[in-house]
């Protein structure tokens, strides 16, 4: 049994929704709701800017919370969305006042259409990730369903304009979690709104890569927006998921790091490359020095090392030909275990490999006897010892990591269960 879950991870309180913990001010003039992503509020006498609004299920609550807390009904008049992502834009239709403006970058719709493009595999694969948090006869399948906003006022790269008495200007920056990602900046009050741009935990390593499946995010352009958010010298850094962060010197201290651990983890990948070393050589070595080691996050190290090498590089690794091929390697795993005495034998190599402290190596014979006889117990608890080493070998602190192991986890069990009971 494994001592570590995804609910124990940091980043589930940063996402937790509670309907009735009231909306707050962050300062004078700019109120937070807290949610799945959070939602904030600008009030004002000519109307009320909104920042993202909540899922489908969340959009009605904050409405009513930021209601109660500035004393009278909203007059929504701008929407912003950070993202097209549906805990982000999910509760648009509660705030959709009549003639409401909802601002949004130029591959908004775009990106909202290929979501519901591809609803059914990502589905699937959320719950490959998401086992252990999706609610018992659910499928999570409402990220894809939920409705889109429309009509859309739409930008390039940059849009400003002035309301109530407050001048905002939305910036591009789609090297963050999607390529419809914007920032609000109020040069006025220096403050910014990032949303998801650096990840869904503050202080974490960005997630260049999620294990559900997404489209890569650019490492090489998100070191550039990172630099021109620096440079704009903020005051109050708000995100997606957490509390401001609030003093220029703090804010440019959080970016800093960030920027200078993606930095080093970007050149240390090109300098190995240029050297001839092969991506697992580069995966296995580079580390995060310990000044600029980060928080809890979203995937360990060398899932970002290998997203540098194949923003680079590509697919193709020029290590075996048969990359270039549609037969997988597990065509053959069934032959190869006939040749070395049967599943059995390869399960015993994966235990011994797992005594020796070694679980990646055992990973590879057991995926192996699995697929060669999926139904022998023996190698399927033998699958299950060694996802259970693997996530507690994450000790609780990559998100993604452990919460596809502890799918795997289940998937195992599920398999012992039903051949216990044939």
């Amino acid at each position: 049994m494994t001592r570590f879950r995804t609910l124990d991870h940091p980043m589930m309180p940063a996402i937790a929704w509670k309907p009735d913990r009231p909306a707050e001010w962050i300062n004078d003039h700019i109120a937070m709701n807290r949610a799945t992503s959070n939602a904030y509020l600008i009030p004002g006498d000519e109307g009320d800017v909104v920042i993202n609004t909540g899922t489908g299920a969340q959009g009605e609550q904050i409405r009513k919370n930021f209601e109660a807390l500035i004393g009278r009904p909203l007059k929504v008049a701008r929407i912003i969305f950070t993202q097209s992502h549906p805990d982000h834009t999910g509760g648009w239709q509660y705030f959709a006042d009549e003639g409401v403006q909802t601002i949004v970058q130029r591959k908004f719709a775009r990106i909202s259409k290929e979501r519901k493009l591809l609803g059914q595999f990502f589905t699937r694969r959320n719950a490959k990730v998401l086992a252990a948090l999706i609610p018992p006869g659910t499928t999570g399948a409402y990220w894809f369903e939920t409705r889109d906003p429309e009509p859309l006022t739409e930008f390039a790269d940059s849009y400003d304009f002035t309301f109530a008495g407050h001048h905002y200007r939305l910036l591009s920056t789609p090297s963050g979690e999607t390529l419809d990602a914007l920032a609000v900046w109020m040069p006025e009050e220096k403050t910014l709104f990032i949303g998801n741009w650096a990840g869904a935990l503050m202080g974490a390593f960005p997630n260049f890569y999620t294990a559900r499946g997404d489209r890569d995010r650019s490492i090489v352009f998100w070191l550039e927006e990172c630099q021109m958010m620096i440079d704009l010298a903020p005051e109050m850094l708000v995100t997606g998921h957490n509390d401001p962060i609030v003093g220029a010197d703090a804010v440019r201290a959080h970016l800093t790091k960030l920027r200078d651990a993606v930095q080093y983890v970007h050149d240390q990948t090109l300098d190995g490359m240029n050297e001839g070393k092969t991506l697992p050589e580069l995966m296995a070595a580079i580390a995060l020095p310990a000044h600029l080691k980060t928080n809890d996050g979203r995937g360990p190290i060398h899932w970002y090392v290998r997203s540098t090498w194949e923003e680079y590089a590509g697919w193709f690794r020029q290590e075996r030909t048969s990359e270039l091929y549609a037969t997988p390697p597990s065509a053959v795993w069934p032959e190869l275990a006939e040749l070395v005495g049967g599943a059995g034998v390869l399960a015993e190599k994966a235990r011994a490999h797992l005594a020796a402290g070694d679980p990646e190596k055992a990973l590879h014979l057991i995926e192996m006897a699995v697929v060669a006889t999926p139904g022998d117990r023996t190698v399927r608890e033998t699958e299950l010892s060694i996802y259970e080493a693997l996530a507690d070998r994450t000790e609780g602190h990559v998100f993604d990591e452990l919460g596809w192991l502890e799918s795997a986890i289940i998937e195992t069990r599920k398999a012992l269960s039903a051949d216990a009971t044939a």
